[in-house]
């Protein structure tokens, strides 16, 4: 908008400026000066007669080319105004608690356009704001780098800073040596699980689009933690089974589930089915509620192998409703116990009512 008022303005300043010496030189072609025209006769002079024989043709053409290209940029500005008003400051306030027009106006209708005005990617343009105003080295500063960008300049599908304190909680909770989180995108949430964990506790992240693999490693190197995360390019479904012969990993101890959301129930199946799953592993999974996990949800509540507890927050940088479910998994026995008003009741893979 700056760059436009810069061409606008010099354009009027010339307009005005070669008014008032066209109106020095025809008195009579001032506004003023008809209006005393029917009254007062201008002096005679024979060089403006000469002047306005041989000028006044091409300098009323120069009048009106300026003032249709004055007008013309005029019109542009506002318009550019007044759409960058509307998608910066009115739609962005009208989506903010609704998840359907949130989800499609930042992740659909927004992001292509900038990335047919920029030429580049969301994550692109993210990478660029953490390379330019976060601390090398300064996992903090690298989040609070990215949370920046996402508030004041484009939403992206990170956890988020308020579901991000909540993962940053149950990190500390559960205190894991094994960690697996599957969803990667830019590598936020990676970076705010490994500046938690022991010096000797990696993270193994998975990420299917190569492009986000590619910023992820950049953003994550940018922390100084790639000594600490180690970012898989593939699918999820491909890349569990492997786990164990790749790292030599017997189970997980912190799993977070953040990647496409009709994966869910059947990576954690499929973590079941590897035993990558032990007593007392914790699974936190993200935006449970928007998009939503239905199926997820109902897998992992009615199933008496977990024991459950929903965390309510909101859709990364809006007032969407949303949350994480934390589960922790009791293992595959065939007995359990459960203690309802003091009484133990013994069931065999059953749900109690």
């Amino acid at each position: 908008m700056y760059s436009i008022i810069k061409v606008v303005y010099p354009e009027l300043k010339a307009l005005f400026i070669w008014e008032a010496d066209f109106t020095l030189l025809y008195p009579t072609s001032s506004p003023t000066a008809r209006l005393h025209s029917s009254t007062e006769q201008p002096p005679t002079c024979t060089i403006l007669t000469a002047c306005q024989e041989s000028a006044s043709p091409t300098r009323h053409l120069q009048t009106c080319d300026r003032l249709s290209w004055s007008m013309s940029l005029f019109a542009v500005s506002m318009a550019l105004l007044g759409l960058y008003v509307l998608c910066r400051c009115l739609i962005p306030w009208l989506v903010q608690s609704n998840s359907t027009l949130a989800l499609l106006w930042y992740d659909v209708v927004l992001e292509t356009m900038l990335d047919l005005l920029t030429g580049s990617t969301r994550p692109q343009r993210l990478l660029r704001a953490v390379s330019i105003n976060a601390v090398r080295g300064d996992p903090d500063s690298v989040i609070a780098a990215v949370d920046h960008f996402c508030k004041h300049t484009e939403w992206a599908m990170n956890v988020g800073d308020e579901k991000g304190a909540i993962l940053d909680l149950v990190v500390m909770e559960t205190s894991p040596s094994t960690v697996l989180e599957l969803g990667t995108y830019c590598g936020y949430s990676a970076i705010r699980i490994a500046r938690l964990l022991p010096l000797a506790t990696k993270l193994i992240t998975v990420e299917m689009n190569p492009n986000y693999v590619n910023v992820a490693r950049q953003v994550i190197q940018h922390a100084g933690l790639q000594e600490k995360v180690c970012v898989l390019e593939g699918e999820s479904g491909d890349l569990i089974p492997k786990m164990t012969d790749m790292f030599g990993i017997q189970t997980f101890d912190f799993v977070f589930l953040d990647h496409w959301k009709d994966r869910y129930l059947p990576d954690i199946k499929l973590l079941e089915d590897c035993d990558l799953l032990a007593r007392g592993s914790v699974i936190l999974a993200d935006n449970v509620v928007c998009p939503g996990t239905p199926d997820y949800l109902n897998y992992i509540r009615d199933n008496l192998k977990y024991s459950s507890r929903f965390y309510q927050a909101h859709l990364e940088y809006t007032r969407v409703l949303d949350g994480l479910e934390r589960s922790e998994y009791q293992g595959d026995r065939q007995d359990y116990h459960l203690v309802i008003d003091n009484e133990t009741i013994q069931t065999r893979g059953e749900k109690v009512k």
